[in-house]
């Protein structure tokens, strides 16, 4: 099992240039506390995975043909990503995906197969397909070459805002929040959870990744079963604060970023902000990640 290093994310960056958004900050003020936004959401296919995919599909040998299972993001990014590479991609998504993700992903030129009411039965019936036809499987999370590349965000809140001193992100199988900690040149990271999706959560207490149930309004982004086991090296060597919060607390962090900033996202992109709202995140200038806008969107009030 290879570990992507603080380096693999540097030769991302390199990798990833001309294919992705430079997304912005934001500097702000939420309940009397100054925190930054970083608006990931406005990424090209609309959330970070496309980092991690380019990444990937642009390190080794050029495959022919690209395999992957998503929730959703993760699809898009490896569709949009094997487009731009001239490459064509198959990707499985659950039967349960939201319909504004299985639509892009269409849109991008990919095969949509639906197979599954879960990630971990869709990724089954895709790695299987990948094995017959020799194609290149994309990982979602557990693949140094995708951990590196979700890193290259971290890298740019580094270099934008030197201030800040805490990175926070969700966390569904954990490739973002490992590629943060990798990328965020020491800053402390925070991995925030639904308390129906923890994964990350059930592992640093157990000191191993372990099977997790999946319940959550976040589920369709967050719900990996189990954390992988390189994002896991990674986290559990890390300077890592993890964080769990609820469902009603992230559907109220979703509707205070419509109200107070007209900014849009789908509930995993509002976890960060649950647990800031909340009191639960360390630092005195903390940047809050908001990761993805691809759901069919409407405010709870």
């Amino acid at each position: 099992m290879r570990i992507p290093t603080a380096i693999d994310v540097d030769t991302a960056a390199t990798r990833v240039h001309g294919h992705v958004r430079h997304t912005p900050l934001l500097r702000t003020e939420i309940g009397d506390r100054e925190c930054l936004l970083k608006l990931e959401h406005l990424q090209r296919t609309g959330s970070f995975k496309l980092r991690g995919a380019v990444n990937a599909l642009a390190s080794g040998e050029r495959p022919e043909q690209v395999i992957t299972a998503s929730g959703g993001n993760h699809g898009l990014g490896v569709a949009t990503a094997a487009k731009s590479l001239g490459l064509p991609a198959t990707v499985y998504v659950p039967e349960t995906v939201p319909e504004a993700k299985a639509r892009r992903i269409e849109r991008s030129g990919a095969t949509l197969i639906r197979h599954g009411t879960t990630y971990a039965e869709c990724a089954a019936a895709a790695h299987d397909a990948a094995t017959r036809t020799g194609a290149r499987y994309v990982e979602a999370y557990n693949d140094p070459d995708v951990v590196a590349g979700q890193g290259t965000m971290a890298r740019e809140i580094a270099r934008d805002a030197p201030d800040v001193d805490a990175i926070v992100v969700a966390v569904g199988g954990g490739g973002l929040a490992a590629g943060t900690a990798l990328g965020s040149d020491g800053r402390k990271t925070v991995a925030v959870e639904p308390h129906g999706c923890g994964c990350l959560h059930q592992a640093l207490h157990a000191g191993e990744p372990v099977d997790t149930d999946v319940d959550s309004v976040a589920a369709s982004a967050l719900g990996a079963t189990r954390i992988g086991d390189i994002p896991f090296a990674v986290l559990a060597s890390a300077d890592v604060t993890s964080v769990l919060v609820t469902d009603d607390e992230i559907l109220t962090a979703r509707d205070l970023l419509w109200e107070e900033f007209r900014l849009a996202v789908e509930p995993a992109a509002a976890a960060p902000l649950a647990a800031f709202a909340a009191g639960r995140i360390p630092g005195d200038l903390p940047c809050l990640v908001l990761c993805g806008a691809n759901t069919t969107w409407t405010p709870s009030t």
